[in-house]
């Protein structure tokens, strides 16, 4: 998390000065918050997607003709549920993911200052997931496995994204998906569970951006 911290600031400090060299109205520092959806598609156990949060920071800047560069860093926390069973009651049991992103957008401006789409690259780097410990010892429905057997996850993840933003010059609101592409239960085959596990985070994200 430090090592991204520092290369954000890095990233955010470059792009000031390049801000104070050329296109001045066109490079602007965002603050941004909003909503998520958390989607951990796998077929070891069902489950379902839950409502989390983010905050973060980017820098817009002119790149080319149409076409704006965006950096960002973003802090989240992703919420999922699986089904479970405590003695004969069946019921979803949350699972929390804290993380923190950076990413590389290029953005086609459709209408200067108003609409424009996004695509590019994010990493994300997170910690073992966090469930309630009042439901740790529910058995997950279909599987032997505790509830507390599958929080130790893969800490890395690679996101190819798409996005749309609109709105004003200062204020706009940007709509993004995210789908990670490395197994994020691979780190639970290392621990001799009997099960062969593989799943992919999908991430929804409406996020209102102040531009200063």
């Amino acid at each position: 998390m430090k090592r991204l911290y520092f290369a954000f600031v890095f990233t955010l400090t470059s792009m000031t000065v390049f801000a104070q060299y050329d296109y001045r109205d066109s490079n602007r520092i965002g603050i941004s918050f909003g909503v998520n959806q958390f989607t951990l598609n796998t077929n070891n156990f069902q489950t379902k997607p839950e409502t989390g949060w983010n905050a973060g920071l980017s820098m817009r800047g002119n790149f080319y003709n149409n076409w704006d560069m965006v950096y960002a860093m973003q802090f989240s926390e992703n919420n999922f549920s699986v089904t479970t069973n405590s003695g004969f009651i069946t019921e979803d049991t949350n699972y929390k993911l804290a993380s923190a992103q950076i990413s590389l957008m290029l953005s086609y401006k459709i209408v200067e200052n108003h609409l424009s789409l996004e695509f590019g690259p994010l990493v994300q780097v997170n910690g073992k997931l966090k469930v309630d410990k009042d439901k740790e010892n529910n058995i997950i429905t279909g599987t032997t496995l505790l509830a507390k057997d599958i929080v130790d996850i893969s800490t890395f993840n690679f996101y190819p994204t798409i996005g749309i933003t609109s709105g004003f010059r200062h204020v706009r609101l940007n709509i993004s998906y995210q789908y990670g592409i490395n197994n994020m239960l691979g780190n639970l085959n290392s621990q001799n569970l009997g099960v062969n596990f593989k799943g992919n985070p999908g991430i929804l994200n409406g996020n209102l951006i102040l531009y200063l």
